[in-house]
């Protein structure tokens, strides 16, 4: 993990997309409160997780962030919140904070984590 590197990302994010550092920030929190495993790199652009094995990115575009679940279609998804039809990959769309809780996505990571611990 490098740290330097991810700092200087959260750093480009507040200073280019201010909009979008906040829901930046809160979803790096609640991802790294899923585990005292989970390790951080910068990666395509974005944020990528690992818990052994990688389980999800975070990634800022112009007017919204996507959390993205590495093996997202064989998550469970019980609010129907994932979107996205490829092979393996799954997304959810946030475009304001109060989506982190109203998309669930403490559930979302958590499920991610438990199938790459597994």
């Amino acid at each position: 993990m490098s740290t330097d590197k991810v700092q200087a990302l959260l750093q480009e994010v507040r200073e280019h997309r201010e909009e979008l550092f906040p829901i930046v920030a809160h979803l790096r929190d609640v991802i790294l409160a899923a585990g005292p495993s989970i390790t951080e790199e910068v990666k395509y652009g974005g944020l990528l997780f690992s818990s052994g094995q990688s389980f999800c990115g975070v990634f800022p575009y112009k007017a919204h962030v996507t959390l993205e679940f590495s093996q997202g279609a064989a998550l469970a998804d019980p609010h129907g919140f994932l979107s996205g039809d490829g092979k393996y990959r799954r997304h959810i769309k946030l475009e304001t904070v109060q989506d982190i809780e109203t998309r669930r996505v403490a559930e979302y990571v958590a499920s991610a984590r438990a199938a790459a611990d597994s």
